[in-house]
């Protein structure tokens, strides 16, 4: 007779392994980057540029804007890079800390 196995959900799983500093670590870092992929290619498109024309006025090149829109890239993007796309879109780069609520 076989044992049952418990359904574990996906957050149930989640919620166990982010108690792990190194995990979490590692989890946030990935959640950051994707954020900033999304966030440079919504903006992008909002302008309506191609990836070239971007890298032209953010003196980058099309390679980095797409390894950096697609979010898989283990190299998160610097400040200056950052900036030099937010002026490029003639957007304002705003950083910002969030802290966990204290219950």
């Amino acid at each position: 007779m076989k044992a049952k196995r418990k359904r574990v959900t996906l957050k149930e799983a989640l919620s166990r392994e982010l108690k792990d500093p190194e995990f979490s670590f590692y989890f946030q870092r990935e959640q950051a980057i994707s954020e900033i992929a999304r966030l440079v290619r919504d903006a992008r498109l909002k302008a309506g540029l191609t990836q070239a024309q971007l890298a032209k006025k953010a003196q980058s090149s099309q390679v980095v804007i797409a390894r950096l829109e697609s979010g898989t890239d283990q190299r998160t993007p610097s400040l200056d890079l950052l900036e030099r796309i937010a002026s490029a879109l003639k957007a304002k780069l705003l950083v910002r800390f969030e802290y966990n609520q204290v219950a």
